[in-house]
């Protein structure tokens, strides 16, 4: 197993601003998609809370890929 070096802490900051700045975009816009839809469709209140819920998962999934593809192209270990 290669030896593992140590964390480039300029990288690891740069991550974590990124998920945060990204993450708020992301879960809120597909957060907000969902309270749109079930605004302008006038769907009822129990339907339109499960569009929100499921609309900020998949936010949190996108977030998720959008890490997992920053953290590869920006290794946080020298």
């Amino acid at each position: 197993m290669a030896a593992r070096g140590n964390i480039n802490m300029a990288k690891l900051s740069t991550l974590i601003a990124v998920a945060i700045l990204v993450g708020t975009e992301v879960v809120g816009a597909s957060w907000a998609a969902g309270w749109a839809i079930g605004g302008i469709m006038q769907l009822s209140p129990v339907v339109s809370r499960s569009l929100e819920v499921i609309f900020g998962l998949s936010g949190f999934v996108l977030l998720y890929f959008f890490m997992r593809t920053a953290i590869r192209h920006e290794p946080i270990r020298d």
